[in-house]
């Protein structure tokens, strides 16, 4: 029989100073449409924002004659803020997260000292538990609760693809970092396994590539691919092989050079602090509580 999964047109964007992929995926039938996790950029030598990667996304689903129905977050990303609360007031379309964020705001608001922050998710206007659904145009949409980067992470199965954030990355790098607060290599690895159980042809969207100068992003490869070839986890490499090359690998990695600007931002929905007495907003960092390496 032939297959009838439906398969949504997606469209990558990239900002190379993160790595961060960003996604469009939309409904060819009815052109409706759904954000995958929106960079707002933020250059931490001057302490600026922009936004330049969303107002690109903008344009594209101007120029497309796209109506956005979701802006979701896969996590609380620890290198880039979240642009999802600037594209909800140009678009007027929900922002969503999974329901786990809260975990990861009563961590953060400790480390930050912010015990006014509320850390019941209520800076989005939809949690997602896994096993949701929603649609987008014809599209249907799965959560899958993915945690091991994060201990809040979802991925979106969005008909034959799957947005899958910082768990996999490309098949010849293997994985992502599961060495955050909150993160769990073994999470991970369950986390992965589920995903490459989906259908074989299912084509799996990851969050990060970094190319040299000049080089185009990889971003996509499919299950089946994934499964023959990644180097962390295709098929025969067992659990406890992975948690040591995972764990290995996370010994020698830096913290992300945004991630203690991020979290304070992304916890909050990818909002900064509220502008004090001057008018100015001013994000901190928690001195002495991460090694250097």
């Amino acid at each position: 029989m032939p297959d009838t999964t439906p398969s949504p047109v997606v469209r990558a964007f990239f900002d190379r100073p993160t790595g961060s992929l960003q996604y469009v995926f939309h409904d060819p039938a009815t052109m409706r449409a759904a954000i995958v996790d929106p960079v707002w950029n933020y250059y931490p030598e001057a302490g600026a924002v922009s936004t330049h990667s969303a107002d690109e996304i903008l344009a594209y689903i101007a120029a497309e004659g796209l109506t956005v129905d979701w802006i979701l977050d896969t996590h609380p990303h620890a290198d880039h803020f979240s642009a999802g609360p600037y594209l909800k007031e140009k678009l007027g379309a929900p922002h969503g997260i999974g329901d786990k964020v809260t975990g990861v705001q009563t961590l953060w608001q400790e480390m930050y000292h912010l015990p006014d922050l509320p850390t019941d998710g209520r800076q989005w206007d939809r949690l997602f538990a896994a096993g949701d659904t929603f649609m987008v145009g014809n599209i249907p949409v799965s959560v899958m609760f993915s945690p091991g980067h994060t201990l809040a992470s979802i991925t979106y199965v969005a008909g034959d693809a799957a947005f899958v954030h910082d768990t996999l990355m490309m098949p010849a790098s293997g994985t992502s970092r599961a060495d955050f607060p909150g993160g769990s290599a073994e999470d991970l690895w369950n986390s992965i396994r589920a995903i490459l159980a989906l259908p074989r042809d299912t084509r799996l969207y990851i969050g990060h590539d970094y190319p040299a100068t000049g080089a185009a992003p990889q971003y996509m490869a499919t299950v089946a691919e994934h499964r023959l070839t990644n180097k962390h986890v295709k098929d025969g490499i067992a659990k406890a092989e992975f948690i040591a090359t995972r764990a290995a690998r996370d010994e020698t990695l830096k913290l992300p050079a945004r991630m203690l600007e991020a979290l304070q931002v992304n916890i909050r929905g990818g909002r900064l602090p509220e502008p004090e007495a001057d008018g100015q907003s001013y994000l901190k960092k928690p001195i002495g509580r991460f090694d250097p390496r």
